[in-house]
């Protein structure tokens, strides 16, 4: 069996492993330290998304449903660095230069891009070395062909394409952005191997009457951030106050509505959870839940009855998360406990309350992830009074479900 001693190889061939030498090594303290530079997007929420802007050299995947804006958003984010003083390059793969000039003037981009209608990679990288863009848009990555790797679209193709472009992006120091197609459970179409090629992946998705892009994967900053975008006539448009939308619509004084601060992905928000309790005609009542994790709702319905002893057994009980998100958020457990309560005695809570905290199944209410920046987005937003877990700094807290009931309704009994 080979070994090594004193650093040298035995039985594994004169100077390494089977004649074979290592490479050099660096010590990681000699490494020196470089931030990349970005380039402002012009978009607050797509800035945000991507940690402060595009880098330089730095390779975006953006995947999402067909018709729900990326090209768009990439069209306006192109006029933005255009006339910021930036050469952009955009690759037309699925759509005519004609189309794209008609969607230009539709946004109102008056800045000089630069677009071509050849997808293959190889030209492409040669464009990209000319040129020195400060940005380069492929539309779509699915689209791009490598000279003598099969069909376009396939997995060879989509695979070697991205790696041609991704080599390309960080030798010319341009920002690329890869549109990619999206299956039907809502990966993006092709090798997952694409995904760990490029730098950052974001997924811009459709819910109610906004579009979230969410990063899922960032090697220049923090993943899990969440950009908030409306859809008009002139483009997609940043929602820089997302909670104030949310909670736009919100009923003034109707019991079952509460204000909940929860933090999706990095970002805090407030959204509205709402609960409404009717007589069931059936003879097992009904449980609906939208938006939340049903099991955490029925865990917060066994504590209602049986700590502070809430009869539901005869009760449709309907949970929803207006505003269509979906918010897997264990600290919202407060917050639906109070709706379905309120829901119940018929007895609305104060406008100035917003709540947040982890219900237990001893009834008591636990710390949760980001406390301090939920309680901050709410004292943003004008709310005075919060229903939070003991130990946050500036608030009481309350210990309990029952004693958060007492404190908002002063004791009120069913």
């Amino acid at each position: 069996m080979p070994s090594v001693t004193g650093g040298k190889a035995r039985g594994g061939g004169a100077g390494g492993y089977g004649g074979i030498t290592g490479g050099k090594l660096t010590a990681l303290s000699t490494v020196g330290r470089r931030e990349e530079p970005r380039t402002s997007s012009g978009i607050v929420e797509l800035d945000r998304v991507l940690g402060g802007g595009l880098v330089a050299g730095g390779v975006t995947l953006i995947g999402g449903e067909p018709g729900i804006g990326k090209s768009t958003l990439l069209l306006q984010v192109a006029d933005s660095v255009a006339r910021a003083g930036g050469t952009v390059l955009y690759v037309a793969g699925e759509e005519s230069l004609e189309q794209i000039r008609l969607r230009a003037d539709r946004l109102g981009v008056v800045a000089d891009i630069q677009l071509t209608r050849d997808t293959r990679a190889e030209h492409i990288a040669a464009l990209m070395n000319e040129h020195r863009p400060a940005l380069c848009i492929v539309d779509s990555i699915q689209t791009v062909t490598v000279e003598g790797e099969g069909a376009p679209g396939g997995v060879a193709q989509v695979r070697d394409g991205t790696s041609m472009l991704t080599r390309a992006a960080k030798e010319t120091g341009t920002a690329t952005v890869l549109v990619g197609h999206v299956t039907k459970d809502g990966t993006v179409a092709g090798p997952k191997v694409m995904e760990h090629i490029v730098d950052t992946t974001v997924f811009l998705e459709t819910v109610g009457a906004f579009r979230l892009l969410r990063s899922v994967k960032n090697r220049f900053g923090q993943a899990g951030e969440l950009g908030v975008f409306e859809m008009r006539g002139e483009g997609l448009m940043a929602v820089e106050n997302p909670s104030a939308a949310f909670l736009a619509e919100r009923p003034v004084g109707v019991p079952g509505s509460v204000v909940a601060a929860t933090v999706d992905g990095q970002r805090p928000m407030l959204l509205e959870v709402q609960a409404l309790a009717s007589k069931t005609p059936y003879p097992n009542a009904r449980r609906v839940v939208v938006g939340l994790d049903p099991r955490r709702v029925d865990v917060v319905l066994a504590v209602l009855e049986r700590r502070l002893d809430l009869t539901l057994g005869g009760l449709d009980v309907y949970v929803n998360l207006a505003g269509g998100l979906k918010v897997p958020d264990p600290g919202l457990d407060l917050a639906v406990a109070l709706a379905v309560y309120s829901a119940v005695v018929g007895r609305s809570l104060p406008t100035s309350v917003a709540v947040f905290g982890e219900v237990g199944l001893a009834g008591e209410v636990r710390s949760t992830v980001a406390s301090q920046r939920r309680a901050e987005e709410a004292g943003r937003a004008g709310y005075k009074r919060l229903i939070v877990p003991p130990g946050l700094d500036g608030h009481a807290g309350v210990k309990s479900v029952e004693e958060a009931v007492g404190v908002v309704w002063q004791a009120a009994k069913v």
